[in-house]
């Protein structure tokens, strides 16, 4: 009788206890509420599909990357994590990501220009969630008032010529310009440089911000502020919500924001202009990536969540439900008939066939800061674009120099 007892009190303790079920640890970006909501939905069908725990923690990307640092340095990561696609290769670098065995992976129906992130000396250590890319954005009814087509530019000197006969501030301002802006301005820039024919680093990875066609790239930037107003993205976007600026470029969140709010004033939302008429301009690409920490000792659920999360089954409705986040790293559903239920979405699914994102290297921060730097110091008159870039150059390749050799 005692025996039976103990054994009783034994299946009681047990079931009232913790739970047994697995448990990840997923650190993301998504703190707003109906953000949270979205990946919740997501994150309790794959509870219930595969009987574990997910335990979700926020972050932002002003502090993200920071508590992200602590906790690998510290040997405490979460099991799988959110990146953005430039931070990708900085991590896998130093090792702290775990190599996902390609053969678990159906790499092809992501979208090409998300993938070279993924790797790191042909490892994989991240699938491609969520792409997104930014449009050009038209002041219809300010263009109209003074007496300008208001049909998209055909190219960049269109732009500026019309930026300049449209300029009379403050009532408007020709075009926005983003000035001292750290992580942003050159998301502003990089299009240009890759319209005009350059780039920021060769195949091999070297800076080359004295090519001429970078040099020509920012000397056209700063002919576009000239006839326009330099600010934060923040500022400029609400600039353009007061109906203020005839161009600007920027992201779906825009664009969410002017159909919640309705203006009274006409816009429109076009693909970026090329160097020359009939040429695609090629805007800048985002991404959201998921990767598998190298200390996680879950490492197959881990995979099992970054499955079910890429797939553009699951991925599709998160951007339903999220309208600016854009849209699947699975390319399948960019066409999806709910998501383009949004209308701005079409513009923003065309300029993703002619987006880039930016180059794959592990120190892109530096590469990044060193573009911004020089730029602001051509907007505020303390260099020319070529002196600017040839400083950026000359710092970037010592310091390139100096990590390599660590």
């Amino acid at each position: 009788m005692k025996q039976l007892v103990a054994l009783l009190l034994l299946l009681s303790l047990s079931c009232s206890g913790p739970s047994r079920e697995p448990t990840l640890r997923f650190w993301h970006f998504w703190g707003e509420p109906s953000h949270r909501a979205a990946l919740h939905e997501l994150i309790a069908e794959f509870e219930r599909r595969f009987n574990c725990r997910v335990e979700l923690t926020e972050l932002t990307w002003n502090e993200g990357k920071t508590k992200l640092f602590a906790a690998f340095h510290a040997g405490t990561p979460p099991d799988v994590v959110e990146l953005g696609s430039d931070w990708v290769a900085q991590f896998s670098s130093a090792g702290v990501l775990w190599a996902i065995p390609v053969d678990s992976i159906e790499l092809a129906h992501f979208v090409p220009f998300a993938l070279p992130a993924c790797y790191w000396r042909d490892s994989l250590y991240a699938l491609p969630w969520i792409v997104d890319t930014r449009l050009l954005f038209l002041n219809r009814t300010a263009l109209r008032r003074a007496g300008l087509p208001d049909e998209p530019p055909r190219s960049w000197s269109d732009l500026l010529r019309t930026a300049e006969r449209l300029h009379s501030p403050p009532d408007v301002y020709g075009c926005a310009v983003n000035g001292a802006d750290p992580h942003r301005l050159y998301k502003k820039v990089l299009p240009l440089i890759w319209s005009f024919g350059g780039d920021v680093l060769d195949s091999a990875g070297r800076p080359t911000l004295t090519h001429p066609s970078v040099v020509a790239a920012l000397d056209f930037y700063s002919q576009l502020a000239r006839v326009g107003i330099v600010e934060t993205q923040r500022q400029l976007d609400e600039l353009f919500l007061q109906g203020k600026v005839g161009f600007w470029i920027s992201g779906a969140w825009l664009a969410e924001k002017l159909r919640q709010q309705q203006p009274s004033w006409d816009y429109a939302l076009a693909p970026l202009p090329g160097i020359a008429a009939q040429q695609p301009g090629i805007s800048f690409a985002g991404g959201q990536y998921l990767a598998i920490s190298a200390a996680s000792p879950r490492k197959e659920l881990a995979l099992h969540l970054l499955r079910f999360l890429t797939a553009g089954e699951q991925a599709i409705r998160f951007c339903r439900r999220v309208p600016e986040a854009g849209f699947p790293a699975d390319r399948r559903f960019h066409a999806d008939s709910l998501l383009l239920q949004v209308p701005y979405r079409h513009s923003f699914a065309e300029q993703l066939r002619h987006a880039r994102m930016t180059p794959v290297h592990p120190h892109w921060l530096e590469v990044e800061a060193a573009l911004e730097h020089a730029v602001v110091e051509v907007l505020y008159g303390m260099a020319s674009p070529r002196d600017a870039l040839q400083r950026a150059q000359a710092q970037l390749e010592r310091q390139l120099i100096s990590q390599q050799s660590r």
